[in-house]
């Protein structure tokens, strides 16, 4: 099939701004690891305000927004919200929202780009005698978890002074105190959980503002917490409370206080509300500014609500059990998270700044940054969170106002790679539950996690056939990435028994070949032998073998090895029919199978194997023409005709890869459930194995149709739904970087590749270990060619580097020069094909800021 975008749209480096319309779904999160989010809206409102332990997507905090007071030395006063105007409809039944003081006067225009974790607004108005722009941003620093889990969102207006006369300024920001709220209501100031709110101002050294508690709730109450709006900023103004009038007495006075000269009458009386009630309090940070003179006014908003209720478990023992947060473990309330972050803010944004400028200065298409980064921002979101023991916990999605599908799901978290390879320790305590907590002393593991994990109830469902050997893949990926033998130690004797349990249930007569009952990640049980939990289980053999053998069991790893070397050649024997594989449904009475059917992820075993470096488990010319069929049978470019009576993840004339389609007929009249449906997640692993099988064009495709139909119009680009919001499965995009770039690394080989899919003559792109994180480049200029990795954050320990020569033959003859900083490095050159090996006489370690650059001259 032909590709319908032309070269030049596939391969833009272009990052996409919004505005207009396309502002209308934009809700970018801000928070931290674990710690639940607010969202900034396109036209620059804070909303879906889920910090409280739970989902809450269209809920605002009343009266809390910002605004900006401004007055010339000859003009007159203006004073706005800073948001662009809301855009139609303007309906309810008792006119349109005022939750947020909508009747307030409100700039013209905004446009909005957001680089995750970077949100940036810049926002137009002719009225005023400024120019404001906005920064936003949550620390975000892989490798760092306490630094990127820290429940804050933090915001820099920049405020330029565009006129010929002397400008004073005011940017205030306005928060509701909102400690007791439940977090899934609508709430407005009067509220039955209010009642004894305490706002109260606080200055130490150079960091101010408004502490926010409550006295109602005593510690321990899911409904206790505080928070907290700070600055640095010396000049400021500031109302601890509004007034407490009825009707519309408290905006009507804020507003006539604040719109008259951008300062307060210092309100300062702290004192607790009324029952049922709650206060407003602002925070104004005022400069005067000379013609051209800008200034930049930060923000910070924290909170802190340390107790979370475990209501998805409905069994006893963890039915309503309280689960306390991690940061709850590192801070005392919401106060000092605000003062760790300002007191820290220098580094945490150099560090985050870092990590962005490393990822967006990749040679990748802007609109695969895009899907890179904007799903990498599920981790933050209420699709997630961390326990107080460090435990990294994640739901499917979010429902409304709890978690879908709970917990740790190890078939759908099969496809998830952000977090492996950017937090790679939270990454191994999913696998210290999945195997020192979820392996029954059978081998039967439990796909879905129960917590607190200090009891467990034995699993008396079917095991996930695809999640349990996929627990087996991660755990070599994980050895990989951080080389940490003790952790391999203690986890290897559960991980055997889980893949030896397939020889009780799955493979009887252990000819490599699932059979039988094999519960999936469709929510149905497939019959019979089929590539997608096949090659998930030859995966887990051979990364099982490896293991074994690094263990210095040679018995088992033999047999692991015999067993996966039958199986790929009875498999594919078996179920290859000419142009993609198949499954062969013993049980003809099933419902719910695909039997003759293209599924798109039927090569997810060979996937995976690609992103941890196993290579192909299946012949290679069957791998590619079968992810041919995929694109040719299974992508559409229009949607119009397409029947869906399941699930809508894309409609009309939207392009999308369909989970399941029946191009030779046979389709049973009860297919696969979600056969019919458009999964991001899939899409996205799709596309990143085609690009490791060199179908680039078709790949880039596929991913940008994804992020077309997230346009900011129709759906929010950060936030992309399967059963739920933020949907965990989207975080398989981090497989386009590592195909893109060819990126391999094994920390026990202390061994480091690439081999880039696309611009391979000139080429930069983001990299990260379980020890750092930095940016590999190379170039080809003549018979010059140089390839660098430089360290940005932690340190690599290096033994050897393999490439691919980036444009015609290896030369016979090649001078190689390598050096760390001015060190001259002994080195020796292997070559095989196009790769080209770089083995240092002596291993070394590139330290943070350093960078080894090897450089290849020839005749």
């Amino acid at each position: 099939m032909k590709v319908p975008y032309p070269r030049r749209a596939l391969f833009s480096r272009e990052i996409r701004t919004f505005e207009g319309r396309k502002l209308d779904q934009v809700a970018f999160p801000l928070g931290g690891i674990g710690t639940g989010t607010v969202s900034l809206s396109g036209r620059g409102e804070l909303r879906d305000w889920e910090i409280f332990n739970r989902p809450n997507k269209g809920k605002k905090l009343p009266y809390t927004f910002v605004a900006i007071y401004t007055k010339s030395e000859s003009g007159p006063s203006v004073a706005k919200v800073l948001e662009a105007c809301p855009p139609p409809p303007y309906t309810g039944s008792h006119g349109f929202d005022r939750t947020v003081a909508q009747g307030l006067p409100r700039l013209k225009g905004a446009r909005f780009r957001g680089e995750y974790p970077f949100a940036f607004l810049e926002f137009e108005d002719n009225d005023l005698p400024v120019k404001v722009s906005l920064e936003a941003f949550n620390p975000f620093i892989p490798l760092n978890e306490k630094d990127s889990g820290l429940p804050v969102a933090i915001f820099k207006y920049r405020i330029k002074n565009r006129s010929r006369k002397k400008c004073r300024v005011t940017v205030c920001a306005s928060i509701c105190n909102a400690v007791g709220y439940d977090g899934r209501s609508h709430v407005e100031r009067q509220w039955e959980g209010f009642g004894q709110n305490l706002n109260q101002f606080v200055r130490e050294g150079n960091i101010r503002g408004l502490k926010m508690t409550s006295l109602k709730y005593p510690d321990g109450d899911t409904r206790a917490g505080s928070m907290a709006l700070a600055t640095d900023w010396e000049r400021i103004t500031y109302a601890v409370r509004w007034e407490r009038e009825g009707w519309w007495g408290d905006i009507e006075a804020f507003w006539e206080d604040f719109s008259s000269d951008g300062k307060f009458s210092d309100l300062t009386e702290a004192d607790p509300t009324p029952e049922g009630e709650t206060d407003i309090c602002s925070l104004g940070l005022m400069a005067e500014l000379e013609p051209g003179q800008e200034v930049l006014l930060p923000f910070v908003i924290a909170w802190y609500f340390p107790i979370r209720l475990n209501e998805w478990n409905k069994e006893e023992p963890f039915w309503k059990k309280p689960i306390r947060n991690w940061y709850a473990t590192q801070f005392e309330d919401a106060w000092d998270v605000a003062r760790y972050a300002l007191l820290n803010m220098e580094r945490l944004e150099k560090e985050t700044r870092l990590f962005h400028d490393a990822l967006f200065s990749s040679s990748l298409p802007g609109f695969v940054l895009d899907a890179i980064s904007s799903q990498a921002s599920i981790m933050r979101t209420n699709t997630c969170f961390r326990a107080d023991n460090g435990d990294f916990y994640g739901f499917e999605g979010c429902s409304s106002s709890i978690g879908c599908c709970p917990m740790n799901c190890t078939h759908v978290w099969n496809y998830e790679q952000a977090v492996a390879f950017l937090f790679p320790n939270l990454e191994r305590t999913m696998r210290k539950v999945d195997f020192l907590v979820n392996t029954e002393p059978d081998g039967k593991m439990a796909f879905r996690t129960r917590v607190p994990t200090s009891t467990y109830m034995p699993w008396d469902f079917h095991p996930a056939a695809d999640g349990q050997m996929g627990c087996i893949l991660k755990l070599y990926r994980e050895w990989l990435l951080s080389g940490d033998r003790c952790f391999l130690e203690e986890l290897w004797p559960h991980a055997k028994r889980a893949l030896e349990y397939a020889w009780k249930v799955w493979d009887l007569d252990q000819d490599g070949v699932m059979e039988g009952v094999q519960h999936n990640t469709y929510d149905i049980e497939f019959y019979g032998p089929n590539t997608m939990t096949g090659t998930i289980y030859l995966g887990a053999l051979l990364a099982a073998s490896k293991i074994a053998e690094e263990l210095g069991d040679g018995v088992s790893a033999q047999k692991f090895l015999d067993t996966y070397s039958k199986g790929r050649m009875k498999i594919d024997r078996e179920l290859w029919n000419g142009e993609y594989y198949v499954q062969r449904c013993e049980d003809k009475e099933a419902k719910f199978q695909y039997g003759t059917g293209c599924l798109s992820d039927q090569l997810l075993g060979q996937w995976i194997a690609m992103v941890v470096g196993l290579g192909h488990i299946l012949p290679e010319v069957h791998v590619r023409k079968a992810l041919r069929s995929v694109f040719r049978y299974n992508w559409k470019k229009d949607l119009s005709d397409h029947i869906n009576c399941q699930r809508i993840y894309a409609i009309n004339g939207e392009a999308g890869l369909l989970v399941c389609t029946w191009p030779k007929g046979g389709r049973p009249k009860r297919a696969l459930v979600y056969a019919d449906e458009v999964w991001t997640g899939i899409e996205y692993q799709v596309a990143s194995h085609m690009i490791y099988e060199g179908m680039i064009e078709e790949a880039l495709t596929i991913v940008k149709a994804v992020r077309d139909r997230y346009d900011g119009e129709k759906r929010n680009p950060w936030n992309e739904v399967e059963c739920g919001d933020h949907y965990a499965r989207a975080m398989s995009s981090w497989a386009l970087l590592l195909a893109l770039s060819g990126y391999r690394y094994s920390a026990p080989e202390k061994s480091i590749a690439f081999s880039p899919r696309i611009k391979p003559v000139n080429f930069s792109c983001f990299f990260s270990t379980g020890s750092c994180w930095g940016v590999y480049t190379q170039r080809a200029d003549g018979k010059k060619k140089t390839f660098k990795i430089k360290v940005l954050y932690g340190k690599l320990e290096l033994s050897s580097l393999t490439v691919e020569w980036p444009i015609g033959k290896v030369p016979r003859k090649l001078a190689c020069f390598t050096k760390k900083g001015k060190e001259r490095m002994k080195t020796k050159i292997e070559v095989k094909g196009l790769a080209v090996k770089i083995i240092l006489e002596k291993p070394t370690v590139v330290n943070s800021t350093e960078a080894l650059t090897i450089t290849f001259n020839y005749r």
